[in-house]
């Protein structure tokens, strides 16, 4: 890439993210979801060589897909077969090919993913990569810990290094500062000692702590720090997560442990990979619904097919566009390797926001309503995002087919039930 071209690029992108208000960027959707969808596949199909020759494989001319619904019926960047998602794209094409113009130079950083297909893989980004994933955490930051007018330090829990979430968390956290928010970050990472001796000294100037990391090592450093006699009530704690899921009995007795007032607006987890960062986030009325759903098996039953709780996370179509097959989750989204159709494996589903307001309301719940009656202030975060709840990786085996094609009788009877067939208890 050119140099000025580059720079333009960066400064233009850079513009945009703190001129933009983070309510004009949750409303993109409504517009233009699809047309986003459509225009990065062209987009990919023109300008990254292994895209074009995984279309070429298969005799697809990228002209003729021009709708949704072509859009739908291109393969997945999946193998045939059982194994992993990287297997027919990410491990078959040299990494600088997975790259716009075939050129690895044009990211300014790369990452690794854990390595759970049996290898670490490098995921290289540029900077207007984690612009678009800093707008996941403005809405937490925003919406969740009103931190636009609260001084606030950041406590980088995650793991630092060539792994994605502490650099990338960090990252995202100061263009927040950037863009006017009294944001501080420290960066301890999975350091215990350093973390509860940061908090000690530092908390006290600040009017709230966020600590962002991995939910059992958060729980960790709080109990060990009730251990040892901090007072976690002073610091105003609010927590970032990522990684598990978890039970809303663990939300509350973490809650508890950290004086937590009220727990939709004290939390919130990310579902992110290393593939593509962050493609969804908690928000106030997603966990209002969740803790509803934990208390009613029977209603998580008929809306996921079984009691077991997922993670249930907002989203932004604009940014990563989800489809489900099978059971199982795709997304599309810009990246440095920019992927389409992408398959990493999770079962889950998605359901639209009136779709999920409508079945509530047929089970005599309504979570606009519980909020504005459990916060003292006007209550944030209530978007017309769509929602996508996670089970979690399935195996690479048959048998996760087998799941998956169970998913899709859960899909149907979702659709069955927000149609208007009255649920009973």
């Amino acid at each position: 890439m050119n140099c000025k071209l580059r720079q333009q690029q960066v400064i233009k992108a850079f513009e945009d993210f703190l001129s933009t208000p983070l309510e004009t960027l949750l409303q993109r959707h409504l517009n233009t979801q699809t047309s986003a969808a459509l225009s990065l596949f062209h987009d990919v199909a023109a300008n990254v060589p292994a895209y074009k020759a995984f279309l070429a494989e298969r005799e697809i001319n990228p002209a003729t897909i021009q709708t949704l619904e072509e859009f739908q019926k291109l393969p997945a960047m999946s193998t045939t077969g059982y194994a992993y998602a990287k297997q027919n794209y990410i491990l078959r094409y040299p990494l600088a090919d997975l790259c716009r113009n075939g050129q690895l130079q044009g990211c300014d950083m790369i990452a690794v993913s854990s390595g759970s297909s049996g290898k670490p893989t490098f995921w290289p980004r540029f900077f207007t990569d984690e612009l678009q994933i800093a707008t996941r955490f403005e809405q937490i930051f925003h919406d969740s810990f009103y931190a636009d007018t609260r001084r606030t330090l950041a406590v980088i829990c995650f793991t630092l290094g060539t792994w994605v979430g502490g650099m990338f968390t960090t990252n995202c956290c100061r263009y927040l500062a950037s863009k006017g928010y009294p944001i501080t970050v420290i960066t301890p990472g999975n350091n215990k000692e350093e973390i509860l001796r940061v908090i000690q000294e530092l908390g006290s100037a600040f009017e709230q702590v966020v600590l962002l990391g991995y939910p059992p090592f958060l729980k960790d450093v709080i109990d060990t720090g009730i251990a040892r006699g901090v007072e976690w009530q002073q610091y105003q704690i609010k927590l970032v997560m990522a990684g598990e899921v978890f039970s809303e009995e663990w939300r509350s007795l973490v809650g508890e442990r950290v004086a937590s007032q009220n727990p939709c607006y004290d939390f919130a987890s990310l579902y992110g990979t290393a593939d593509a960062g962050v493609l969804g986030n908690e928000t106030p009325l997603s966990i209002c619904i969740r803790r509803f759903l934990a208390e009613n098996p029977d209603v998580a039953r008929a809306l996921f097919g079984e009691s077991r709780l997922p993670t249930l996370v907002q989203y932004d179509p604009c940014s990563r566009f989800f489809e489900v097959q099978d059971g199982g989750l795709l997304f599309s989204g810009d990246n440095g390797i920019p992927l389409v159709r992408y398959d990493i494996l999770d079962t889950g589903g998605i359901i639209s926001y009136d779709a999920m307001l409508q079945f509530l309301a047929e089970w005599g719940f309504n979570p606009l309503e519980n909020l504005h009656s459990n916060t003292q202030q006007l209550p944030r975060g209530i978007h017309q995002l769509p929602f996508v709840y996670v089970f979690g990786r399935s195996n690479f085996t048959k048998k996760g087919r087998g799941q998956r094609a169970e998913g899709r009788r859960k899909e149907v009877l979702i659709k069955t039930l927000v149609l208007g067939l009255k649920p009973s208890l």
